[in-house]
């Protein structure tokens, strides 16, 4: 269902009931593993995928950076020039 890459290869599939009452197939929540990285200062024109092709030599795996900071929307991130991001370690 997911690539190997996903975030979500391997979550499980739960049965669940949408708001109108209809059964549907949902994945389960994803919990966030414990981080353990180093700290990026965020520059003018950096894009989490920038910096995880610096990073990982892989920018499909920008979401490691996004689950290791507290953001919940991903892309603010990076708005702010200067400003200190986690980046975990692979």
């Amino acid at each position: 269902m997911f690539l190997e890459t996903s975030r979500y290869f391997n979550q499980p599939v739960v049965d669940a009931i949408s708001r109108d009452g209809r059964p549907v197939k949902a994945l389960s929540l994803r919990r966030l593993p414990p981080i353990s990285g180093d700290s990026l200062i965020v520059k003018g024109n950096d894009r989490l995928d920038i910096i995880a092709q610096r990073q990982y030599n892989n920018p499909t795996q920008f979401w490691h950076i996004a689950d290791a900071n507290t953001d919940l929307e991903a892309n603010n991130l990076v708005k702010e020039t200067l400003r200190v991001i986690a980046v975990p370690r692979q």
